[in-house]
């Protein structure tokens, strides 16, 4: 009810600055100890995936906290885990400004962000004085910068850096707003990195004793060969996960807009189908050897229900906050707990 009547307000902003006020009140809410005025409590409903115990399988999706600055009072909506991200391993700006563009109509935001971060250093000290023991994934990227034949240096990089923070760590390699990022999704390159964080996390389980699940996020924009190649080299690399999906290029359902035309990923209710469709492939291509996390599109318990159904065993929000409130995780979670 409060989200209600404060996004009038915020939807006068443009949406990045909208964006960063929410994520301040949000915060303000949180250090006064009235986080339930905002949503409330969301049920039990364990489940265990990549060794891990998830206290309800609905989390939210990396790009809302890029650097770590809220990870108590998002855990504190009730998400059974929260991926921030994506970080890099020095500080960047992203691209220019404006950035980021909300399509109200069709409950879609567009984006062109490029990774704007703080650095992973900035991330582990939060992630280090973080108070909540919720569960925190962390979603890792190249530099704008970092030529594509040495992307996987920056990933083993960040993967070192978070590896004694992160419940598990995601390889962005989908993102479509860093040039040249996507061609990490072909064949030799995706070798390469997934075989260099393979080997990276042996050795760090080695020396740690500790084991931290790697997924990797990929496009909506593969085609089904491309989704069959990619789940071999998953499963022959040995990862933990695979994100289904990242934002599209499409404008398909959004082309009357006029914010359509804007470069960027878009992201929301018109990536729902589309989303669902590359889990169903990946499932069948998986086989069950590798779970699927989730996201695009999810805006109710029906949704959620529609993702588990095609192959996911967890699902991430974004988008849907913006247009429905916090108030949306535990609707959700209670909507899971009702069909079980």
């Amino acid at each position: 009810m409060l989200y209600r009547l404060a996004r009038p307000l915020l939807f006068c902003l443009d949406a990045e600055s909208a964006h960063g006020a929410g994520l301040a009140l949000l915060g303000a809410f949180h250090a006064m100890g009235v986080s339930r005025l905002l949503a409330s409590a969301a049920p039990r409903l364990p489940l265990r995936v990549m060794g891990i115990d998830f206290p309800n399988p609905v989390g939210l999706a990396a790009g809302m906290d890029k650097n770590g600055d809220y990870i108590d009072a998002l855990l504190g909506l009730g998400f059974g885990f929260v991926e921030v991200g994506a970080v890099t391993p020095l500080p960047q700006p992203g691209n220019p400004r404006p950035r980021m563009f909300r399509l109200s109509e069709a409950q879609a935001i567009i984006n062109r962000m490029g990774f704007n971060n703080l650095g992973v250093d900035h991330l582990v000290e939060n992630l280090r004085h973080r108070k909540s023991t919720g569960l925190v994934g962390v979603n890792v990227g190249k530099n704008f910068d970092t030529p594509i034949e040495r992307a996987a240096d920056d990933y083993v990089h960040c993967l070192r850096k978070v590896y004694p923070h992160a419940a598990f760590v995601t390889a962005n390699v989908s993102s479509p707003n860093t040039s040249g990022l996507r061609n990490l999704q072909q064949h030799e390159l995706l070798d390469n990195l997934l075989g260099e964080l393979a080997r990276t996390r042996a050795e760090l389980v080695g020396s740690s004793g500790r084991y931290v699940p790697i997924a990797v996020k990929i496009a909506p924009d593969l085609d089904d060969a491309g989704i069959d190649a990619l789940a071999e080299r998953v499963i022959a690399h040995g990862l933990d996960a695979v994100i289904a999906t990242n934002t599209t290029l499409s404008r398909a359902g959004v082309e009357h807009l006029p914010a359509s035309r804007e470069a960027g990923g878009l992201s929301g209710r018109p990536l729902r189908q589309r989303s669902t469709e590359v889990i169903a492939r990946l499932a069948r291509a998986l086989s069950g050897r590798v779970p699927i996390i989730g996201v695009g599109g999810i805006a109710s318990s029906a949704d959620a229900r529609e993702k588990l159904r095609a192959g996911a065993t967890l699902i991430q929000l974004y988008s849907a906050l913006v247009f429905e409130g916090p108030g949306l995780v535990g609707e959700i979670v209670a909507g899971l707990a009702q069909s079980r």
